[in-house]
């Protein structure tokens, strides 16, 4: 008897160990299963995808690496890119950059990258540089969402024209009854003097430049891959609630990313956030 139980827990170790390891599973808006290769067809058809990130997740930053070398090859490079992680007023520096007319150094120093740009977003630039594909700085400099937080979007009135070249055209429409930015604001019930309104304002500024910036490049026929967090494109809301008004009628994909103990089915708070739900284990490792 003790023999057979010492197979039996030898048997239950061995299968717990040769468990398999899975990274990442994609799910589709109604919570169904769906393939890597289905995802990449159908985004294939699309005018823009936005691709939803959380920004320390290595398999969101891989995936995007991928997703761009593939869809390029797909669609024999007709593809455009563009990320919130860079700012609009860096679009010269960035060009320079991929035109090989400045140094990597010079570019680094210059153009306000992001902490994790090195093992996050430097991929996407480079295969940018090497495939000769044009990369869009979409964000509004963050100097400027900064003014909305603290003045509303009244302080914009008295930036210079130069300065406003870098923002969405003024005014912008704003709807706070919108679910993101309602949220955001009801997430801060409690805070006392820290709540504030002007923060979902701030959020709006930047998700109108992001459509303004993104629909000025899409009437070339290609497709844009545009690189942002999940929050900015969740629900179709966030830039696309924008987007849609700058130039409706597009045929615009979303992929949200998702944390879950686990990865084997999508919790239901989940479904329908986006055309494409990405799930990825909670303890994944972190870039930063």
């Amino acid at each position: 008897m003790k023999k057979i139980l010492t197979i039996i827990l030898l048997f239950v170790i061995t299968v717990g160990f040769n468990k398999d390891k899975i990274a990442y599973k994609f799910f589709n808006a109604d919570g169904k299963k769906i393939k890597y290769s289905k995802v990449l067809k159908e985004i294939a058809q699309a005018d823009i995808v936005f691709f939803g990130e959380l920004h320390n997740n290595p398999i969101c930053h891989w995936l995007q690496y991928e997703l761009t070398k593939d869809l390029y090859m797909e669609l024999n490079g007709d593809i455009i890119l563009g990320a919130e992680m860079i700012e609009a007023d860096n679009q010269m520096i960035l060009n320079e950059y991929l035109a090989g007319m400045i140094s990597a150094k010079s570019y680094k120093k210059e153009a306000r990258l992001w902490p994790n740009y090195k093992t996050d977003y430097a991929p996407l630039v480079e295969f940018a540089k090497d495939s000769n594909l044009a990369f869009v700085a979409t964000n509004i400099p963050r100097r400027y969402a900064s003014v909305v937080y603290k003045k509303g979007f009244e302080g914009l009135d008295t930036l210079s024209a130069q300065a406003k070249l870098y923002i969405a055209p003024l005014p912008i429409e704003y709807d706070p009854e919108v679910a993101c930015y309602k949220s955001m604001l009801e997430g801060m019930e409690g805070m006392g003097s820290h709540a504030t309104e002007t923060l979902p304002m701030a959020q709006a500024i930047k998700d109108a430049t992001m459509a303004y910036n993104i629909a000025g490049y899409l009437d070339s026929g290609k497709l844009f891959i545009h690189y942002n967090g999940s929050f900015h494109s969740d629900n179709f809301e966030g830039i696309l609630w924008y987007l849609n008004r700058y130039k409706p009628g597009l045929n615009i994909v979303t992929i949200a990313s998702i944390e879950q103990s686990d990865i084997n089915d999508l919790d239901e708070e989940y479904l329908n956030r986006a055309n494409f739900l990405l799930v990825i284990p909670e303890d994944m490792t972190k870039t930063h």
